[in-house]
């Protein structure tokens, strides 16, 4: 049985950045809202209370029994939650003459096992505008900052486990030496092995879908993009031929991407139909330049051609999904049960619309940890390391009508562009990267005739998660290099601009 660690999420902005680090030290954990009910602590080694942007002293503020959590294993409190069990077991807690924000030098007292191997003297981030004034009895003091008399604090209770607290941000990187004190945690007190792998993963889960599964039959839209290829490669593992998985070629994919991909697949040994649906696609796009709309027709013509499809197919039970945990996390509050749940963006609404279960089996992986079980499923680097790239696909990268004439000036632009980035050795450097066709056509001159010709913008941002992003430096010989590359080969295309915007304010996409 996988040991596990619980995180009770007190609405903290960090919350995952806890359980990022929990699983960087190959432990596994699951992210809890502090009110959720659960009863599967068997395998449950230890527990984490995140920070808040309540106060312990507000009338609402959200609450946790403490003597029942020591019941079940060690708990560690961060800033909120080492607040909340002080308070809970009958400590202090008052705001602060000013609000704690920033770094900090923490120096320890203890020589506890908290702090194995950590620096006497050591940079903490600090973000509260509360303090702990007086620990309650048989509580004790562990570290401390210039301004905060307890920074840390531990309880070893005779009957229960062991509690821990400190009142700064230990999962941040501002915290020098953050990562040490959790992995302290996890292993020193909570007496876990650390072996959670990729390989181990794969093993458990590829089990757990044949207990699942059984002798079913299932259904999977891919795309080629990572996510949606390893669930595949994961249901395929368990179930093999039996699962379906539907490729639609929606005529706004890249240059010989549809081809590519189906190739790709096909010597993965999966089972993937291909539906060159472009001509449908061209149909309904024409005359439209909402980009609202162009999503919305999308879509739900994909929605209504996968639908034809899985009708085709016989007794089929479940539909395979790419969701991932971030997608589980956003969908669940710590202030209530979710009003929705967020959906996988290929196929929003298919499984209501089939009356299929959902298998998803990695809805408890981070993006980067999908990345690592494709490694070891031996997936091709061209599909894992492969840039985002909108469901919407070129529709959204075409400003204004969507036409197939339009739809093959980009793909060759775009083409040029990326692949000139992977003979650069750029490709990695960049999060993102594209072009987008401008509904302007420019005055040009090539040899003695004048042309009059579409604009292509080049986009290429930097970002961790796509949230924020900053504008890709490349090196202007680069741009140089390209923008006379798309200009001599694609005919009716005369002009090259790079956007050199951030987000925010603009966007990563152009529509």
């Amino acid at each position: 049985m996988t040991e596990k660690v619980l995180i009770l999420d007190f609405g903290s902005q960090y919350t995952q950045l806890i359980a990022r680090t929990v699983r960087e030290c190959n432990v596994y954990c699951e992210i809890l809202p502090y009110h959720a009910a659960y009863t599967d602590f068997d395998s449950v080694k230890g527990i984490i209370l995140s920070g808040s942007p309540f106060s312990v002293n507000d009338a609402n503020a959200p609450e946790a029994n403490i003597s029942a959590l020591l019941r079940i294993a060690p708990v560690l409190g961060i800033c909120y939650g080492a607040q909340l069990s002080v308070k809970t077991c009958g400590g202090e807690v008052a705001k602060s003459d000013k609000r704690e924000y920033g770094r900090a030098c923490l120096h320890h007292l203890h020589q506890d096992i908290l702090f194995k191997d950590i620096s006497p003297e050591t940079q903490v981030w600090m973000s509260h505008s509360d303090s702990i004034q007086r620990l309650p009895e048989h509580f004790e003091r562990l570290a401390e900052t210039e301004n905060i008399p307890v920074a840390a604090f531990r309880y070893l209770p005779k009957d229960f486990f062991p509690l821990y607290g400190v009142q700064f941000h230990p999962e941040v990187h501002h915290t020098v030496e953050g990562k040490k004190l959790i992995r302290n945690f996890l292993t020193e007190i909570c007496g876990c092995r650390c072996d959670w792998t990729p390989f181990h993963f794969i093993t458990e889960t590829v089990n757990n879908l044949k207990q699942q599964i059984g002798d079913g039959k299932g259904i999977m839209a891919l795309s080629g993009g990572v996510d949606s290829t390893v669930a595949a490669v994961l249901i395929h593992k368990a179930i093999g031929q039996r699962l379906h998985g539907i490729f639609v070629d929606n005529g706004v994919l890249r240059l010989h991407e549809f081809e590519l991909v189906l190739d790709a697949y096909r010597k993965m040994g999966l089972n993937v139909k291909g539906i060159d649906a472009r001509e449908h696609f061209y149909t309904k796009l024409a005359g439209k330049t909402d980009p609202e709309e162009k999503r919305k027709i999308i879509g739900k013509l994909f929605i209504e051609i996968f639908q034809a499809e899985a009708e085709k197919i016989e007794g089929i039970e479940f539909l395979g999904q790419g969701t991932i945990y971030p997608d589980v996390i956003e969908s669940v509050s710590v202030h209530g049960p979710s009003a929705t749940i967020k959906s996988h963006h290929n196929v929003g609404g298919l499984p209501e619309q089939l009356h299929l279960k959902l298998v998803e089996p990695l809805r408890y992986l981070f993006k980067d940890e999908v990345r690592k079980v494709g490694r070891e499923l031996n997936i091709p680097s061209e599909i894992l390391d492969r840039h985002p790239f909108p469901g919407p696909g070129l529709a959204i990268r075409i400003i204004g009508e969507v036409t197939e004439e339009k739809v093959n000036l980009l793909q060759q632009a775009d083409h040029i562009f990326i692949q000139s980035l992977k003979e650069a050795g750029l490709y990695a450097t960049v999060w993102q990267a594209g072009a987008i066709l401008l509904p302007v056509k420019s005055v040009g001159v090539m040899g003695d005739e004048r042309t009059y010709e579409y604009t292509v913008a080049l986009r290429a941002v930097t970002s961790v998660d796509g949230m924020t992003a900053d504008w890709a430096r490349l090196p202007q010989e680069f741009l140089a290099r390209v923008s006379n590359e798309i200009i001599n080969r694609v005919k009716g295309i005369n002009r090259v601009v790079y956007d050199i915007s951030s987000k925010p304010p603009a966007t990563i996409e152009w529509e």
